[in-house]
């Protein structure tokens, strides 16, 4: 089996050459880069399986650098930042970021994390390859694209599996919890509120009212479900 591709993203060189050295030991491909200019190059070159990006670059910012990559391939990012504000964290997964480590971090603990979201690269089976269509919605594993009435929903990485794991079990609801064990596939050890940020930027690009969602709809004091449409919701292989 081919290894994973990883793409360091720090301009802080002893700590690039550090995740660079210790990842490499773990049979991953391994580039780096010390800013954005030289991190967009390599990943058009390289095309990664993950990258994990610091937040602070001399010439970017890596919210912004995380949604130009995700934008072209859809990419797992792992921001690294020495910024533990709340609100920090949640712009992070708000641009896309699949998880968040804070500086200082153990070599062990980044292992983990990046074992878990590479492990969401699962082979797809024959039933998670039929397209999910409901009324106007249609959602599609195989290329990963949703649509509706039409036109190409915008997701990230993350609220894709989100929305296809949630719209593969429609009426059923699943606490935060669960969620994060089935779609995160780790046991997360950050805060479980990250679901309503996902969920709340999915919301803000499928319903008619986000205010008011119809799809997703929050089961108070136990989680969230997806209510499919009333007219008979269809599965076709794609």
């Amino acid at each position: 089996m081919v290894s994973a591709k990883i793409l360091v993203v720090d301009d802080d060189p002893a700590i690039r050459n550090l995740i660079h050295r210790f990842l490499a030991k773990q049979d991953y491909q391994m580039e780096a880069a010390g800013d954005g200019k030289t991190a967009l190059s390599l990943f058009e070159q390289f095309n990664p399986d993950l990258v994990i990006l610091d937040v602070n670059l001399p010439d970017a910012t890596g919210y912004n650098l995380c949604q130009q990559m995700q934008s072209r391939t859809g990419v797992f990012v792992l921001m690294l930042t020495s910024r533990t504000d709340e609100a920090d964290k949640i712009r992070g997964f708000t641009q896309g970021a699949d998880d968040y480590i804070t500086k200082p971090f153990s070599l062990g603990e980044l292992g983990v994390r990046v074992a878990a979201i590479l492990k969401r690269q699962r082979i797809v089976t024959t039933a998670s390859q039929q397209c999910l269509i409901f009324e106007q919605l249609m959602i599609d594993p195989v290329r990963r694209e949703v649509r509706l009435n039409d036109q190409m929903v915008l997701l990230t990485a993350l609220e894709f599996d989100l929305l296809h794991f949630l719209a593969s079990h429609p009426g059923r609801v699943w606490r935060r919890a669960e969620l994060i064990q089935e779609v995160w596939d780790y046991d997360y050890v950050g805060d479980q509120r990250v679901v309503d940020v996902h969920i709340g930027q999915i919301r803000k690009k499928i319903e008619v009212d986000a205010e008011q969602p119809a799809l997703i709809q929050t089961v108070r004091g136990v989680g969230y479900k997806f209510e499919a449409p009333r007219a008979m919701s269809q599965q076709r292989s794609s």
